[in-house]
């Protein structure tokens, strides 16, 4: 994990803990495209270095990230897909299986809000989100000159996923289907 990226999930934690009103502006932020909305600035624009557009994956990154922080602000380790896993585990529910695949589906255009529909899941079930790690992911989701780097995310997070299923239920696995 990068230092950029624990530094900035850093300063988030710092908001949650000093100024409730600057989450508040953040979960706001998510109500418009990522780096949009001007009140945000504040607490983001630090962190984007002068060398970004506005249309820089790292600083959509950085204000999606932000916003989905401030909607749950509960960290923990592990991908977010993981956790998905876990929640469906636990829930016995299709329905976030089917979610998982809409946000794998996911462009640019449209990943922000899919990703705003699956936090309040986590919440829901006090489950905790790497922010840092998903700040990475999403950079490089992002980014419209590497759709290879694209793929290869969604595939980890399909791994990441799948194999935590596999946990709790091994003999619907296809890896133990495959060993018989």
């Amino acid at each position: 994990m990068s230092s950029f990226s624990q530094d900035f999930v850093g300063q988030l934690q710092h908001l949650h803990e000093q100024d409730r009103g600057a989450l508040a502006i953040l979960r706001r932020s998510l109500r418009f495209a990522p780096g949009s909305y001007p009140p945000a600035y504040p607490y983001i624009e630090r962190f984007v270095g002068k060398e970004r557009e506005a249309g820089d994956p790292l600083r959509l990154a950085l204000y999606l990230v932000a916003g989905l922080y401030a909607l749950h602000p509960k960290t923990s380790a592990g991908s977010l897909a993981s956790g998905l896993g876990e929640l469906m585990h636990r829930r016995a529910s299709k329905s976030i299986e089917n979610r998982f695949i809409a946000l794998l589906n996911a462009d640019a255009n449209d990943l922000a809000e899919r990703l705003r529909l699956v936090v309040p899941m986590f919440a829901a079930d006090d489950m905790g989100i790497d922010y840092a790690l998903l700040f990475n992911d999403l950079a490089g989701w992002l980014n419209p000159h590497a759709p290879g780097r694209r793929d290869r995310i969604r595939q980890k997070w399909a791994r990441d996923f799948y194999e935590v299923l596999a946990q709790y239920e091994p003999e619907t696995s296809i890896i133990a289907n495959a060993a018989e």
